[in-house]
């Protein structure tokens, strides 16, 4: 079976992930695929819109296929990532700046390496099985793939709540915060077989309805107060202290992750304000994520999450108050990221 389906239909240029028994997992060989796609169709004139999807499932991507990362690690090929990322970040920049409009369909669980393909489209689609989230802090990562600019956009502190605790959002949350823009319940065949014929984005208006409740709205005067802090370590004390249900279930996810992937994602939130490019947010992402597995927790979250399942991660920190600033700055000092076409 085919691992991503590339083709034309109409005036659409189509790329649909084929990999439903790995929750659509994005892999090297689809990242270079989808760059390649989308170099050409930006200069063909007969392509005038893109659709992105995924198989029938539970997930439009659930991630990144992180098992040869693990191999890598353990063999000590520190550059075996530094290479992966650097390619999947050129592709989200283009994706990002494509010239086209670029319509995406995150159906079921849309995570990690999934919000890079799915989440920097102009037109993105969600419906009620939508859960988006970016839980790389609980492998021992940072959310990346250029996430880091739709968290560091998001409204007031929600940012840094939903990086660090990696909170799964429905689709009106996921509108909320700025990881989608249009709800569609029912089927989107017809749609996506509108789109191909008359490449009119218009019809994604018209057959849109009104998003359902978001419940981080609700919840955010309580989420700017929680999470107000400039560190981590100011982050937990004010949680910590707070007796609420979500104050509590946020508590369980810093004592959970990573501590120093949950300090990096809020260091780089801060850095980057409110108005990042794709390119500060992306440049800063790899100065963590190049040098995760050799000097992060990469490696040992995979280990406990993936290969073991043990739920049971050996941080190399106690707690999200033990981070040192020399540890967090040794992991986001420059590092050298081309988001130039590979020749």
């Amino acid at each position: 079976m085919t691992d991503i389906l590339i083709r034309t239909e109409g005036h659409a240029g189509r790329i649909t992930l084929n990999r439903p028994d790995v929750l659509n997992a994005l892999s090297w060989d689809m990242c270079l695929k989808i760059e390649k796609a989308l170099r050409n169709w930006s200069l063909d004139d007969d392509v005038h819109v893109i659709l992105i999807d995924a198989a029938p499932g539970r997930a439009f991507c659930a991630g990144g296929d992180i098992q040869a990362m693990h191999a890598a690690g353990t063999e000590q090929r520190w550059d075996y990532g530094q290479r992966f990322w650097a390619d999947e970040y050129r592709m989200n920049a283009l994706l990002f700046h494509f010239p086209k409009p670029v319509v995406t369909f995150l159906h079921g669980f849309t995570m990690g390496g999934g919000v890079g393909v799915g989440c920097h489209g102009s037109h993105r689609i969600v419906d009620d099985t939508s859960r988006i989230a970016m839980p790389e802090c609980a492998i021992g990562l940072i959310p990346d793939v250029g996430g880091s600019l739709i968290l560091a956009r998001a409204p007031g502190r929600l940012g840094d709540y939903l990086g660090t605790t990696g909170t799964r959002m429905g689709p009106g949350d996921a509108i909320f915060a700025g990881f989608a823009d249009y709800y569609l319940p029912g089927a989107w065949e017809d749609l996506k077989a509108a789109l191909c014929q008359t490449d009119d984005v218009s019809a994604i208006d018209a057959a849109a309805a009104p998003p359902p409740e978001a419940p981080l709205k609700a919840a955010l005067s309580e989420i700017d107060t929680l999470f107000g802090g400039e560190t981590l370590a100011d982050i937990a004390r004010t949680v910590n202290a707070a007796d609420t249900p979500l104050a509590r279930d946020a508590a369980a996810a810093l004592a959970r992750n990573a501590p120093l992937s949950m300090a990096a994602c809020v260091e780089i939130l801060h850095r980057l304000g409110d108005d990042p490019t794709i390119e500060q947010a992306l440049g800063l992402e790899y100065r963590f994520t190049a040098r995760a597995s050799e000097q992060g927790d990469f490696i040992e979250g995979i280990r406990a999450q993936i290969i073991d399942k043990d739920r049971a991660p050996k941080w190399a920190h106690p707690g999200p108050q033990d981070v040192p600033l020399a540890d967090l700055s040794a992991m986001l000092r420059p590092f050298p990221l081309t988001l130039e076409a590979s020749t």
